[in-house]
């Protein structure tokens, strides 16, 4: 087995891992050797995964009563903003990582680089490759390793309230321009109306919208982290909202916040900007506004050249405590790949993930209750918008740090106190100690 390995060794510093041995435990030898005295007697491997994600007991309970020589032990966790994340760490660093294991996009990079994930690269069937959505793959792909399978990807959209819009006579924006105008009008409206809320909480939302008008905030290039959270199009992207924010045409406040929800559940905000899976989220916290919404396509800053950024998705990743990583990989294929995965966790009512893998778009529109968004067939409007998505979009090694440190400056600035564009030089100036805290050679730019 291969030794500790240093941080600045490994992929040319995109990942630098310690994976004491993760590599060499990917082989089917080693997992059968590793299995435990009562799987070999049994025949039968069991497996952890901890999830929060919604459906995932469905999921297991599926998974676990058509397969014989597999099942799943498993575990909800907090969403990893409210302690899953650290749950994970903790038992990593004990040495007791369950099997398999929720992250997502923004903070795979960082569990890569402290070795809780592992190289899966060959793991990988060339089936499953081919099944899922490039961009997607690409998200948890490092210089040619992979640490993780993609089980949804998010294109950004606009939910929009049309029993609204079709009362005050309102066009759904096509253009960003578009948009700011409609902003105008809706605050004419009175009532206290708004187009929509900027999310001081939504480093995310931010980073998707910076995404779709070309920013790149990291890219490992030349052997370096390189990062520029404050480039020409994120300036435009921050000067943008900031006019509206200035102009009080927005909300400003915690989408996470009860006010957010009573804003939503009020109609104060008719269009909500955000991934696909909110769609299903939407239906749960506000059953009563069924049929008074519809999805369209996010707003374009050149609709001829359409691009999108993502907002939302996970991953399921193999940790280097998995004593049998080929069943473990068994499972996630399943999971991302197989109908009946899709359908079990859409029977929780409570999800609309936009599945990798485009041969589950049938069965997501088929299993989908449509009746909530008045007949739309949403899943077919998100097969159109994942195909707008980006490329080449990295996420930095501490995106749950950095996204605190631009949180915070986004709260001042919805207060008044500072800009949108301050919070994401603060939000860099914030990353770098971090970066350079981890041993990777880094550089930045301001330009």
């Amino acid at each position: 087995m291969p030794g500790r390995q240093s941080r600045r060794s490994v992929l040319a510093a995109i990942t630098a891992l310690p994976l004491t041995g993760a590599l060499s435990a990917c082989s089917g030898n080693d997992s059968a050797a590793s299995a435990s005295p009562s799987s070999r007697r049994t025949g039968k491997t069991t497996i952890t995964f901890w999830s929060a994600l919604r459906g995932s007991q469905e999921v297991v309970d599926e998974f676990n009563k058509t397969h014989d020589h597999i099942q799943v032990d498993y575990q909800q966790v907090p969403s990893g903003t409210q302690g899953g994340y650290l749950k994970l760490s903790n038992a990593a660093r004990a040495g007791n990582a369950p099997d398999v294991a929720t992250i997502e996009y923004p903070q795979l990079p960082g569990f890569a680089i402290d070795g809780v994930t592992r190289d899966i690269t060959e793991l990988i069937s060339d089936k499953l490759r081919r099944k899922l959505l490039p961009q997607a793959l690409g998200l948890t792909t490092f210089e040619g390793h992979a640490y993780s399978v993609p089980l949804d990807v998010e294109p950004m959209v606009m939910h929009y309230r049309k029993d609204l819009f079709d009362k005050f006579g309102f066009d759904v924006p096509v253009t960003w321009d578009e948009f700011a105008d409609l902003a105008r009008k809706v605050r004419r409206t009175g009532g206290g109306r708004r187009i929509t809320l900027f999310p001081t909480d939504g480093m995310t939302q931010f980073a998707a919208w910076s995404c779709q008008a070309g920013a790149q905030w990291f890219d490992t290039s030349h052997g370096a982290w390189n990062v520029s959270m404050a480039d020409a199009p994120t300036r435009k992207v921050a000067a943008y909202w900031q006019r509206l924010i200035d102009g009080g045409l927005v909300y400003t406040n915690a989408s996470s916040a009860r006010i957010a929800d009573a804003q939503i559940g009020t109609g104060l905000v008719l269009t909500r900007l955000s991934g696909a899976w909110d769609a299903g989220a939407q239906m749960n916290a506000h059953p009563e506004q069924k049929g008074q919404w519809r999805i369209a396509p996010l707003p374009q800053w050149t609709p001829d050249k359409p691009s999108l950024g993502t907002h939302g998705g996970s991953t399921f990743a193999v940790t280097k405590d998995c004593k049998q990583p080929e069943a473990a990989m068994e499972f996630i294929e399943w999971q991302v790949s197989h109908p009946d995965a899709l359908k079990a966790r859409l029977s929780s009512g409570a999800s609309s993930q936009y599945p990798t893998v485009s041969d589950l778009i049938p069965v997501g529109s088929k299993a989908f209750d449509e009746a909530y968004y008045g007949g739309q067939d949403i899943y077919r409007l998100f097969e159109d918008e994942a195909h707008k998505i980006r490329d080449g979009w990295v996420w930095g090694p501490r995106m749950t740090a950095t996204g605190y440190v631009m949180q915070d400056a986004f709260a001042r600035a919805g207060a008044g106190s500072g800009t949108l564009l301050t919070a994401a030089r603060a939000a860099q100036d914030g990353t770098m100690p971090d970066l350079k805290a981890l041993g990777l050679k880094t550089t930045t730019r301001s330009t």
